[in-house]
């Protein structure tokens, strides 16, 4: 991701992203292999149990945690 504030993920919206959703397809990818979406306020929900019930959403954290540099 860039300096720039990224746009949510939810199909339509143009909202800034404050939540990053990190997931990971276990039938595609390698277990260590994780994927992003990002996801304004209104969507973090939505989004969230999207891949949750799949199965796939592996964590979800602030845009600015996400940002952070390791042990910072």
């Amino acid at each position: 991701m860039s300096d720039e504030t990224p746009i949510c993920s939810a199909k339509g919206c143009r909202a800034d992203a404050v939540w990053v959703l990190v997931w990971n397809n276990p039938k595609v990818h390698t277990p260590e292999r994780r994927k992003t979406w990002v996801a304004c306020e209104a969507h973090r929900e939505h989004l969230s149990q999207f891949l949750g019930v799949r199965g796939f959403l592996k964590d979800v954290v602030t845009f600015e945690e996400w940002q952070a540099p390791e042990g910072a």
